[in-house]
């Protein structure tokens, strides 16, 4: 016997089965666009090429995404969310860690924090290359301004816990910013030697 659909958010059972299909669809959208991304770069992945891996036509992805740039942003937003989540993850340990003598316990969470970020690129490394147009600084080609925000946005917000112990440890904010610009550079230099 078939599981009966959760009407508990007071949808009827077929809006239910609709929305979990449509979010079926998307996520074999964005899996089939990462991997021509991946392998084609963004220039070469064209929408029909990741229509073509996705088993549809090209114009039916317009029901889920508006561009090729939009599939993109929705891959690297996810990204960026994975990636603050880790990051986030190691603060949080860093701050329930911290005693009586928190100034040797904010520095070396301060490492554990900056490991975090440099450990989730070294074991994503597809991750990185979705999302390298970001450290370097290069105004994506396509993307709206907007969208360009958003994905910006989501970056520094991935980089906050290391600007929050920075001013933890005393640094004002001009300071804490200036610093935390060059772990990130320094994270994102090892991890390109890496």
């Amino acid at each position: 016997m078939a599981p009966s659909p959760d009407t508990s958010s007071g949808a009827p059972p077929r809006v239910l089965r609709e929305t979990a299909l449509n979010e079926a669809r998307r996520a074999l959208i964005l899996d089939a666009a990462r991997s021509a991304f991946l392998e084609l770069g963004l220039d070469g992945a064209s929408l029909r090429e990741i229509a073509k891996r996705a088993g549809y036509t090209p114009g039916a992805l317009y029901s889920h995404f508006g561009s090729r740039e939009d599939i993109y942003a929705a891959l690297l937003g996810e990204s960026l969310l994975r990636l603050k989540q880790c990051v986030d993850a190691a603060a949080a340990a860093v701050v329930d860690s911290a005693g009586t003598d928190a100034r040797p316990a904010m520095l070396g969470g301060l490492r554990a924090v900056a490991m975090a970020f440099f450990a989730y690129y070294r074991d994503h490394p597809q991750d990185m290359d979705l999302g390298f147009y970001l450290f370097n600084g290069a105004r994506p080609r396509g993307l709206t301004p907007e969208l360009n925000q958003q994905l910006n946005d989501r970056l520094r917000s991935a980089l906050q816990p290391i600007q929050r112990l920075l001013l933890r440890l005393g640094l004002c904010e001009k300071e804490a910013l200036i610093e935390t610009t060059a772990i990130f550079a320094h994270v994102v230099g090892v991890l390109m030697l890496h």
